[in-house]
């Protein structure tokens, strides 16, 4: 039993996956402050061309 649980101890291999598991997780949250910090100014960005688009549109034809 001693040794089943020395030889348990050493095992690392489900210590790459947590650490991977941290990586994705903290990416995630860059991605979704990212996108709340940037999402306001883009939406008003995509506003603005839209309405000088339609302003051109209707003085065009």
């Amino acid at each position: 039993m001693m040794k089943f649980l020395i030889a348990l101890k050493g095992n690392k291999s489900g210590a790459s996956a947590a650490e991977y598991a941290l990586i994705v997780a903290v990416l995630g949250g860059f991605v979704v402050l990212g996108a709340t910090a940037f999402g306001g100014s883009l939406q008003s960005a995509m506003t603005q061309t839209g309405t000088a688009l339609d302003a051109e549109a209707s003085t065009t034809f």
